[in-house]
């Protein structure tokens, strides 16, 4: 095996599409899963396209288990580690802080030492967030804006992040993070405010769901096409010195006005379909998020390439497709139970 990727988290929304990104450029991909994961999960929907390519091998580890991290990575040698486990949801993260440092913080320090013990050459890509800038009123955060998380998922993702500079410096490793700001897809978890909406959207109009209900409706998000955003992390891993960039659209956009494009191109009306519960309020929210490319779109040669509503219009067809399925498939059984 000449090049080896070894892709932690690899049946999410990212690490799914990163690895059809490598196995399309010749790597064979190692991808971890956490070992409660059972070969017929939901996620493993995500890898539908490659699951049985013979440049795919799935491995059940925890990040935060040293000996196992360490076997893989003296297994299978890989030139390229792309970390992209964690307990990604910032909501969930107010719920179960504890667990979302061991995962997003400690994890990545194991990480990072069996990289430095087993094969300090090893390139490592970090997923940071721009969660890390928090409530700094600041707009667009690039990679010299003050960061200032207000969630346990922002606290953890930055120690992290510190955590990979100072293994860059101080053990002449390459590590590298990307500072990803809110990027989407079909593959995108439910319980992420812009699956939230296309999924309600697709059952109210197919008669399955009377109302949407959500929390806060402005808060502003720069959201990009996860697709897109794997080929930076590709591209972080490929320069001749490690460094951070965000990796952002450059916009920001209102859940407002997410709800008002699906609703719109679903011929739905907001006012009859929407609710707002004050109860799905976050302890603390993040107002406005909006990133600044620049740096990535220079040094990289990177630039998105889906826009904000093409890409939550093919979010609410993939889901409008998978509940007329549902719907069928049903029906099917109905009339031939």
């Amino acid at each position: 095996m000449d090049k080896v990727a070894l892709v932690t988290g690899i049946t999410g929304q990212d690490g799914s599409y990163l690895a059809e990104l490598l196995i399309s450029k010749g790597y064979t991909v190692v991808g971890t899963v956490r070992a409660t994961i059972s070969s017929d999960d939901e996620r493993f929907k995500n890898l539908s396209t490659v699951i049985d390519s013979e440049n795919l091998i799935i491995e059940s580890c925890d990040l935060c288990d040293y000996g196992a991290m360490d076997r893989i990575i003296r297994k299978y040698k890989p030139k390229e580690v792309y970390n992209l486990a964690a307990q990604s949801d910032v909501g969930e993260s107010f719920k179960t802080p504890l667990a979302t440092c061991s995962m997003n913080m400690l994890g990545v320090v194991n990480l990072l030492e069996v990289i430095r013990n087993s094969d300090p050459g090893i390139r490592m890509y970090q997923a940071s967030t721009s969660e890390m800038f928090g409530d700094n009123t600041a707009t667009p955060q690039n990679e010299d804006t003050l960061f200032s998380p207000v969630s346990p998922y922002g606290v953890a993702k930055l120690a992290a992040h510190y955590m990979v500079r100072s293994y860059r410096s101080s053990y002449n490793m390459f590590a590298a993070s990307g500072i990803l700001f809110n990027h989407e897809s079909p593959r995108r978890g439910e319980n992420f405010v812009t699956r939230k909406v296309t999924k309600a959207a697709a059952k109210i109009k197919l008669g399955r769901q009377e109302v949407l209900e959500l929390g806060n409706m402005d808060a502003y998000r720069d959201w990009g096409f996860a697709g897109d955003y794997v080929k930076a992390m590709w591209l972080i891993l490929q320069q001749d010195t490690p460094d951070d960039f965000v990796i952002a659209s450059g916009e920001t956009h209102s859940i407002s006005e997410l709800v008002r494009i699906v609703f719109s191109h679903a011929g739905l009306s907001v006012r009859k379909h929407l609710r707002t519960d004050s109860s799905l309020l976050r302890p603390t929210e993040v107002p406005r998020l909006c990133g600044d490319p620049s740096k990535a779109e220079r040094v990289l040669g990177w630039k998105r390439e889906m826009g904000f509503e093409d890409l939550i219009i093919h979010m609410y067809e993939e889901d409008l497709a998978k509940e007329r399925q549902t719907s069928d498939a049903y029906l099917d059984i109905r009339n031939h139970g």
